[in-house]
């Protein structure tokens, strides 16, 4: 009797295994096929301020989705009280019952979409409209395969947008859609003015965009000097724990900001810079992260707030000191690339700190400190004005590069000016190679009519 006990017992088990494992790849093969791409994205954010407004109730612009960034009902309760908690210390029992089976695939590797499309964001606010458009203009000029712009923008900038890329479109290289920006109701004037108006927004951008895979994230300042397949590329190299890359944000630590005065942790040696942002968001989504608030990791959605309570009063640079902490804590999930793809003036305004441009030139240019727009580091506003100015049709020799070359030996005077030859390498390269291209696809258009 107890033999046959012992033979139910052991079926028994076995069977609710196989029951555990089988709800559970249900579980991921729903999260996977949600990954998309094209009309979902507009449909996508529409859903997450739609579900924000529900649950912020009658009145309330915006908020956090209900459901957890990992999938729907994820802990089978309502999680919208931690998920946007006003207080830093999570509720203990967030997670409750349900570890286990967060367990099962906390650390599985997610597939990246084989999409060629290239989808990069920006967020506009005051008196970007032209930076971003510069901005825009820089990356389509030089890029190989398609391109998915998605523009945060305050409302009245919306048409000026509208009106000038719809002038693009003959291009049809590239799409774009354009988004209000948009916070949690709680503490949402506390968010747009952090640093930067709407600068955070960008923190927000994996669960907005829920859609989408990966994403280079760009600050209104920056000047793609090579084609954004590049650093697109650099996705490839991401091992398994990497979610997301950035550049330092000083390589010589004797002028740094972070080591020598921040009061909060930070990334590395001299901290990140933010203003150039590789995500592979469906992994960001899923991680759980390490943290100093609470024992439990915390998923992207659950730590922003609770990060924000905690620090507000030590940070200087916003969401990117808050950038700075997260990866603090889980250094195994950050890519560093080199400063070459984030080159600012401090790489050149106290002598050359970056070593990688100086040998194979600047590969995005970013213009922080305003240097755009005064007379402080000339040979900075002289490259943005030739891109600001250029057009798609002209001759790119003759029209950018040759006059840009004459304009930056005017810059030598200024310690940024005397190299200013390595603002010209890569551009030059860009420009040669978009011609090779060019002239290989009318050959074979050509060899396809005959």
């Amino acid at each position: 009797m107890r033999r046959y006990l012992r033979m139910l017992v052991l079926c028994l088990g076995c069977g609710f295994c196989s029951l555990l494992y089988s709800l559970n790849q249900f579980a991921v093969n729903l999260e996977e096929e949600a990954s998309g791409d094209g009309g979902k994205l507009k449909a996508a954010a529409t859903s997450w301020l739609t579900v924000s407004k529900r649950i912020a109730g009658k009145g309330a612009r915006s908020v956090g989705p209900k459901e957890s960034p990992g999938g729907p009902d994820r802990y089978n309760k309502d999680v919208s009280l931690s998920y946007w908690n006003p207080y830093w210390m999570l509720p203990s029992d967030v997670c409750g019952m349900n570890c286990f089976w967060e367990a099962t695939f906390r650390y599985r590797l997610m597939k990246t979409q084989s999409s060629d499309t290239m989808h990069l964001a920006v967020v506009a606010c005051g008196e970007r409209l032209e930076e971003t458009i510069t901005m825009i203009k820089s990356a389509i000029i030089f890029s190989i395969q398609p391109l998915q712009f998605h523009i945060f923008a305050e409302d009245q900038l919306h048409h000026s947008f509208k009106n000038i890329l719809d002038g693009w479109k003959f291009l049809q290289t590239f799409n774009y859609i354009i988004y209000p920006i948009t916070f949690p109701t709680e503490n949402a004037a506390e968010w747009k003015k952090l640093f930067k108006p709407c600068a955070s927004q960008r923190l927000f951008l994996p669960l907005i965009l829920k859609e989408v895979d990966s994403l280079l994230y760009v600050d209104t300042d920056i000047l793609f000097l090579r084609p954004v397949d590049d650093i697109w590329s650099l996705l490839k190299k991401f091992n398994s724990t990497q979610i997301a890359a950035m550049a330092p944000e000083h390589e010589e630590p004797r002028i740094g900001w972070y080591n020598r005065f921040a009061r909060h942790p930070y990334y590395g040696k001299t901290g990140i810079n933010s203003g150039v942002m590789l995500m592979n968001m469906t992994r960001m989504r899923r991680k759980y992260f390490k943290n100093d608030m609470t024992t439990a990791r915390l998923q992207w959605g659950e730590i922003l707030m609770p990060l924000l309570k905690k620090y507000k009063l030590n940070i200087t640079w916003g969401d990117q000191d808050l950038l700075n902490i997260m990866f603090f804590h889980n250094p195994e999930s950050l890519f560093v690339f080199p400063c070459q793809w984030n080159y600012r003036p401090d790489h050149c305004i106290y002598g050359s700190n970056c070593r990688e441009a100086e040998e194979e030139g600047i590969f995005i240019l970013h213009g922080n400190r305003g240097v755009y727009h005064d007379d402080k580091q000339p040979v900075f506003r002289a490259v943005y004005e030739a891109l600001r100015n250029c057009s798609f049709e002209d001759d790119k020799v003759h029209s950018l590069l040759h006059p840009l070359e004459l304009e930056l030996q005017k810059t030598v005077h200024t310690y940024c000016g005397r190299i200013h030859k390595i603002f010209m390498k890569q551009l030059t390269k860009s420009i040669r190679d978009n011609y090779v291209r060019s002239s290989k696809e009318r050959n074979n258009s050509g060899e396809a009519f005959c």
